[in-house]
């Protein structure tokens, strides 16, 4: 065969074929190996985190009781110089009124381990009663330091192994979406925000959830009930996502040929893991009820500060703390978050797909976000996390739920003297999600709906404008904030409508969900 005929045969060459040059950054990066650019892109969040972390955090230089740092570093302190069973308890060296442990032991497991390489490094941070307030450099070094050895110890590779899951047989050109998604989520503006900058260890209980999914999803459910109950052990929050946890598997069980048994065996592993978790206050009935009773403070309130949900929007109208008692209110915010949610778990037990499970996720943490009891601001990291899960599939409610999530925490941000950091990360993941190639293809054929959106993200710029430059009225000193929380309010309560309706389209064709295995 001459040339002229191989040429002929040839035909022209397909747009994404092997032999033409990458045409995005995207394309350009999923053609090296997943080894690779996951290390390009983890060292590049790993710059990110550092860089934020040197400005400051929540309390810094405000005693008495300073803030979240302060937080975390006394338990620190009493983890490493008491033994556990006084951990929770009320004692002369441990006032519980002074930032008392109110997290389950795995978080208090993981302060003793922190507090001993701050003991090692720097005595003084964590020596009892006398550490009180203490902000030395090499401590406040070593602290911001624990949480991003949490982030890449934890976090890091749980997005991996989400991402290597959730696109196990797809298509090829999906897989070129692949390196965005991981940006996606490990350069979570809010949870940098608040982890590196306002000082938290949410990335341990976010990445144990994110591995407990990834695990899940290829059908591992032992392992996945396994890690969810670490992540719940970790912090109680991680409760946000139990009731879509707990439907989809009853539902995958529900379709097995043993049900009973293999229900047994999930209530086996969720049992165990609990036991091992809290063994050493399994001595008594009282030790036991006195840790429990750290984990409900219900004394704080239903809500912290202007938290954008049902009771703190609607409080400017209906005074809830002043007209019920907190008995009362404590039952209303149980109804709300369990008939919000019902719909949702209903649909994951009658039709267990994948997919399904992701938007489960995302509108049970949404319910217990908008209506359940003692919200704070920091608790919209939780529906953010199966938001960007979905980020391939509703890649406009992903962006839309990161910039009104970011907004909601605005004013607490801005109160630890973290707007640089705001506003760079705000930037950058504009940039990184509008990258060519990234899965931003939300251009609306619908004039109108174009324009909403369009008003709504102008509308959100000018709110922070004003924040920022204009001092409130000395009658309504919270003004802007209360602007700033009904806003973001009416924006996740339409997304949160929004995704229970799609999520209920998956049960139009219900799928057996062992038949494909690893695939969404």
């Amino acid at each position: 065969m001459d040339r002229r005929s191989r040429k002929t045969n040839a035909g022209p060459s397909k747009p994404g074929s092997e032999t033409d040059p990458p045409t995005n950054i995207w394309s350009f990066v999923a053609a090296r190996s997943t080894k690779s650019w996951f290390v390009c892109i983890s060292l590049f969040a790993v710059l990110i985190r550092l860089a934020v972390a040197l400005h400051p955090y929540s309390g810094a230089g405000t005693p008495p009781m300073f803030g979240d740092y302060e937080a975390q570093r006394h338990w620190m302190e009493i983890t490493v110089n008491l033994p556990v069973k006084d951990w929770y308890r009320n004692t002369t060296v441990n006032d519980l009124a002074y930032w008392g442990l109110d997290y389950p032991p795995l978080t208090a497991y993981q302060s003793y381990f922190h507090g001993i390489l701050l003991r090692l490094f720097d005595p003084p941070s964590v020596s009892l009663v006398t550490s009180r307030g203490y902000e030395s450099y090499i401590g406040k070094l070593l602290m911001r330091w624990t949480v991003l050895m949490s982030d890449v110890m934890i976090f890091f590779p749980a997005v991996l192994y989400f991402a290597t899951v959730y696109y196990s047989g797809k298509l090829a050109k999906d897989k070129t979406y692949m390196a965005w998604h991981v940006v996606m989520i490990l350069l979570n503006p809010c949870l940098i925000l608040i982890d590196h900058g306002h000082f938290q260890y949410n990335c341990i209980s976010l990445g144990l959830t994110v591995a407990a999914v990834a695990a899940i999803l290829s059908n591992k459910d032992l392992v996945g009930s396994f890690l969810f109950c670490l992540a719940l052990n970790h912090k109680q929050m991680s409760a946000y996502y139990a009731p879509a946890f707990f439907s989809f598997l009853l539902g995958k069980c529900l379709r097995r040929h043993n049900p009973l048994f293999e229900i047994l065996k999930l209530g086996f592993v969720v049992m165990g893991t609990f036991a091992l978790v809290w063994w050493p206050y399994l001595y008594s009935i009282d030790a036991f009820l006195e840790v429990l009773s750290r984990l409900a403070p219900f004394e704080r309130g239903l809500y912290e500060d202007y938290v954008a949900n049902l009771w703190c929007a609607t409080s400017i109208i209906i005074k809830w703390k002043q007209l019920f008692s907190t008995d009362t209110l404590r039952l209303f915010c149980l109804a709300a978050t369990a008939l919000s949610s019902l719909p949702s778990m209903i649909q994951l037990v009658w039709s267990p797909t994948k997919l399904g499970f992701l938007h489960g996720l995302a509108n049970c943490s949404s319910a217990f976000y908008l209506f359940s009891y003692q919200v704070h601001e920091k608790s919209i990291l939780l529906p953010l996390l199966p938001a960007s899960f979905l980020a391939m599939e509703e890649p406009f409610i992903f962006q839309w739920l990161i910039f009104h999530g970011l907004l909601s925490m605005f004013p607490l941000l801005k109160r630890d003297k973290l707007v640089i950091p705001y506003t760079a990360l705000y930037l950058l993941f504009i940039l990184l999600y509008r990258a060519p190639g990234g899965r931003n293809d939300t251009k609306e054929t619908d004039s109108i709906s174009s324009i909403l959106k369009s008003v709504s993200f102008a509308i959100s710029i000018l709110l922070h404008m004003i924040y920022m430059a204009i001092t409130p009225p000395d009658k309504y000193p919270f003004l802007f904030e209360a602007i700033i929380m009904m806003f973001c309010f009416a924006q996740f309560l339409l997304v949160f409508i929004y995704l229970n309706t799609k999520q209920w389209q998956f049960s139009e064709n219900p799928i057996q969900p062992d038949t494909k295995k690893k695939k969404l």
